[in-house]
């Protein structure tokens, strides 16, 4: 498989007044204490390895006696914030367990690990820089996924939730090959919708470790999903591959499953039922995603050259006019969207078997 070249360090690109006025509008704008600037200021740090000595790529990081605790009280403050709506009651009983640090990729995630010392339950979130990107893309898949996500924008720091799940680097090579054949019929399933949403709403990038599995044990069987974890990419790169995770080297098991467990017919019919979803999820959140995709068409979120070329390749697939006269990513969004409405929104269980 012919591997796909993604654009070098993509940039971070700033909010703008109208997609800030947008996230206060639904309440994603809330002031917090501390910026990612502030955790920058760490002293020393140490490599975080996983249960099998490998180096994870992250650094756990370390902070002068002076700052901790300033750092630390900011941080439990957040995680209030993030889930209780500010109520301080519980912060005598939370501890900063871990901020690790990750100098792989675009976004220079912090993690926080923090503990609830009454029950000793954790739990983890990340501080970013603030990308215009990743926002559209956390909010994309917010509405237009099966999934909702929790995350926070105050000026230049991003504060998203973790998802919860293996990823899908390691589970293809430690726990796919233990999979049943039904189990793989339905993880193929689940790859052919995945791949899909992602084409759809022009989210990039989906190699294997850029995504997870989520199993869940029902009452005779473990149903899997997919999720995606990395939004950088959100309409960003010209080639139209890219939004297609089965052109990815690294995704090359799950296609390669997805031939040997599942028909042309029935691939073409999960397809179908992921698109005419799409549109359901569409109506739910109209006016929703009406204001974002407003946000998006006054923003500059791409280079020209990646406008052009992804309009022209979606103009030759589909030969709507709307796409070749596109400007700007908004623009081919919103068009990709009103196409999708147009087919597949009277999509019924008739319409499948013809």
């Amino acid at each position: 498989m012919q591997d796909l070249k993604i654009s070098k360090r993509k940039p971070s690109f700033p909010i703008t007044q109208k997609l800030d006025e947008y996230l206060t509008l639904y309440n994603r704008n809330v002031k917090i204490p501390i910026f990612y600037d502030d955790l920058l200021r760490f002293q020393g740090s140490i490599v975080v390895y996983d249960k099998d000595d490998n180096d994870t790529l992250w650094i756990r990081v370390y902070y002068n006696e002076f700052e901790r605790e300033e750092i630390e009280s900011a941080l439990k403050k957040v995680y209030t914030i993030f889930h209780s709506d500010g109520n301080e009651n519980i912060l005598p009983f939370l501890s900063v367990d871990a901020i690790d640090y990750c100098t792989f990729g675009n976004s220079k995630p912090f993690r926080v690990k923090i503990r609830n010392i009454l029950n000793d339950n954790s739990t983890y979130f990340y501080v970013k820089t603030a990308d215009a990107s990743r926002v559209y893309g956390l909010e994309l898949e917010h509405m237009l996924s099966p999934y909702n996500l929790n995350f926070l924008v105050y000026e230049n720091t991003l504060i998203e939730e973790h998802i919860a799940g293996i990823p899908g680097d390691e589970f293809i090579k430690n726990m796919l090959p233990d999979c049943n054949k039904s189990e793989k019929s339905q993880i193929a399933k689940e790859f052919v919708k995945f791949n899909e949403r992602c084409m759809i709403r022009m989210l990039g990038d989906m190699r294997s470790y850029n995504y997870v599995i989520v199993p869940t044990h029902d009452f005779d069987k473990v149903v899997y999903k997919i999720r995606a974890i990395d939004f950088d990419q959100q309409s960003y790169e010209g080639k139209f591959n890219i939004y297609r995770p089965q052109f990815f080297k690294e995704n090359f098991q799950m296609v390669e499953l997805v031939s040997n467990s599942i028909q042309k017919l029935s691939i073409d019919q999960y397809k179908t039922e992921e698109r005419s979803i799409l549109v359901k999820r569409l109506k739910s959140f109209q006016n929703r995603v009406a204001r974002l995709i407003k946000c998006m068409e006054a923003d500059d979120i791409s280079p020209k050259e990646h406008v052009d070329q992804l309009k022209m390749t979606i103009f030759s697939y589909t030969n709507d006019v709307n796409f070749k006269k596109s400007k700007n990513m908004g623009e081919i969004l919103k068009y990709s969207l009103d196409f999708l409405t147009r087919n597949y929104e009277n999509v019924t269980l008739e319409n499948l078997k013809r």
